[in-house]
């Protein structure tokens, strides 16, 4: 495993563990604004780790198929990065 996919498993193992907390937290019926900083927190690690997961992708994946002559998979290929940033940013 790189130390790209290290770094991004453990963000999502951070927002795991928050995540749990979370549910704690509105299950003790805490105070609101803690429990949104709390998710606040867990956006911001799922997003990290979205990005370096594309960065990943990107340099790696992605550059492989666009040096290759194969245009229906470089097609592809772009297809799914447009798809995915679609799909992250709605």
């Amino acid at each position: 495993m790189t130390i790209q996919k290290e770094k991004t498993l453990i963000n999502f193992k951070k927002a795991h563990s928050l995540v749990s907390k979370i549910i704690k937290m509105v299950e003790a019926n805490e105070y609101c604004i803690d429990i949104m900083q709390q998710n606040s927190a867990v956006i911001g690690l799922l997003k990290s780790a979205h990005q370096m997961l594309m960065e990943n992708h990107l340099n790696t994946c992605f550059k492989r198929a666009m040096e290759t002559k194969n245009e229906k998979r470089k097609q592809e290929m772009t297809q799914e990065i447009l798809k995915v940033t679609k799909l992250f940013n709605k």
